[in-house]
């Protein structure tokens, strides 16, 4: 690591900078690319709803279907190496969708293709990303460094989509997936310019892959306040995900809002999630990683309680408010969750590890999606919405019978406590 990162702010860090550029480029990227992917099947192959529904799914499924073997490779690899593979595939899988359209080629098989070996790239992406940042900066850095990755990310979500519709409006759907593709060049190009060595992980042990993702998954099982994180953003992200399956059908049908009204309530989360980007680091040294991390999901889980109140009138207020306050509360308990990875858990083990947590919490949104979906079937959309919302504003209950309550920051607990 640069000496010179160890005695100045993070954004002082000339290679956390250019990490920092990186996730620019893919951020915007790929909310580009969720926005312009299905409109290319919708427009150029006139795909129907079960098609398009099919290529969203697609762009996720890898987290499911090799999450875990990801985090036992990813700790035998250069990291930076991982993330600058990924980005050439993903370059040439998205690019190579204009140049079919253009050619006349394109098909919806060879688009769900596409959607799913680029969301493999991007699993691999992912892990080696959450294991490569204690390489750039040192522990005091790493709350902020991670709330500034945080910001981007949230930047993008709130961007992203309306620049993807401009872009499209403009050049068309197809000629879109050429900034998407570009984008991810980019990122190619700022992570090869950073100096700090890519080196090989010292742990020279390799064991078997099932034996090594047991260890990944023991190590969460072992170390209680990360089993307690598990179980409560894994509860979250299942009931959010029921919301998030409902939430249009439920502004246009329920409500009654115009298109235009309910694409500007979509976006109020992104807002939330930048404020909590930006927030982050300062509250860390304010109060604490710990404390920052409690407030997060303490302060914003009531107001999961008002998006059911969303009526066509000032009510609709209510569901801008909660979305606003849960992407706020996710972004800074995501900052503080993946700091406490990174600070307790030995350097061979933490691919295995953040793909671990990856694969509990994030296949819980599929499941979510369909409760939803089923429930609402049975009980009627608004009903659901206060059953799930209501188990949202529970989920912080399982960091009760954990250490955080109690701790300032989280070099107070050791690893395996």
């Amino acid at each position: 690591m640069d000496p010179y990162a160890m005695t100045t702010g993070v954004l002082r860090n000339p290679d956390f900078l250019r990490f920092l550029s990186s996730h620019v480029a893919n951020e915007v990227g790929a909310n580009v690319s969720r926005v312009a992917l299905p409109l290319v099947a919708v427009f150029v192959l006139h795909a129907g709803p079960a098609e398009v529904g099919l290529l969203a799914s697609l762009q996720t499924a890898a987290y499911l279907l090799i999450g875990l073997p990801t985090g036992v490779w990813v700790d035998r690899m250069r990291r930076r190496r991982v993330m600058v593979v990924s980005d050439l595939s993903r370059f040439v899988l998205l690019g190579s969708i204009p140049v079919a359209a253009e050619l006349g080629v394109l098909t919806i098989e060879m688009m769900f293709a596409v959607a799913l070996l680029a969301g493999t790239a991007q699993v691999f992406n992912d892990v080696a990303d959450q294991t490569y940042l204690p390489k750039l900066v040192n522990n005091q850095q790493l709350t902020d460094g991670n709330a500034k990755l945080e910001a981007v990310r949230s930047g993008a979500v709130l961007a992203g989509p309306a620049l993807g519709g401009a872009l499209v409006q403009l050049f068309g759907a197809s000629r879109t997936m050429v900034a998407t593709a570009l984008a991810s060049l980019a990122s190619v190009l700022v992570l090869s310019s950073i100096k700090a060595p890519d080196k090989r992980p010292a742990h020279a042990e390799h064991p078997p892959m099932l034996r090594g993702i047991g260890e990944g998954l023991a190590y969460v099982w072992n170390d209680r306040l990360l089993r307690m994180f598990v179980a409560s953003s894994t509860i979250g992200n299942l009931c959010v995900s029921a919301v998030l399956g409902l939430s249009v059908l439920f502004l246009a049908e329920e409500v009654g809002l115009a298109p235009g009204v309910i694409g500007v309530l979509l976006m109020s989360g992104g807002l939330g999630g930048l404020i909590g980007g930006l927030s982050g680091g300062w509250l860390s040294r304010k109060y604490g990683t710990a404390r920052m991390t409690w407030l997060a999901v303490t302060v914003g889980a009531p107001f999961s309680l008002l998006l059911p109140m969303t009526q066509a009138d000032w009510r609709m207020v209510c569901f801008a408010i909660t979305s606003i306050m849960l992407s706020w509360s996710a972004a800074l308990s995501n900052v503080g969750q993946i700091t406490y990875r990174q600070t307790v858990t030995p350097e061979h083990l933490l691919g295995r590890v953040n793909a671990s947590v990856r694969f509990m919490v994030w296949g819980a949104m599929p499941l979510g999606a369909l409760l939803g979906g089923l429930v609402a079937q049975q009980i009627g959309v608004r009903q659901t919405l206060w059953v799930f919302l209501a188990g949202r504003v529970l989920a912080f209950v399982p960091l009760l019978f954990s250490p955080l309550p109690r701790l300032r920051d989280f070099d107070e607990v050791q690893a395996r406590s």
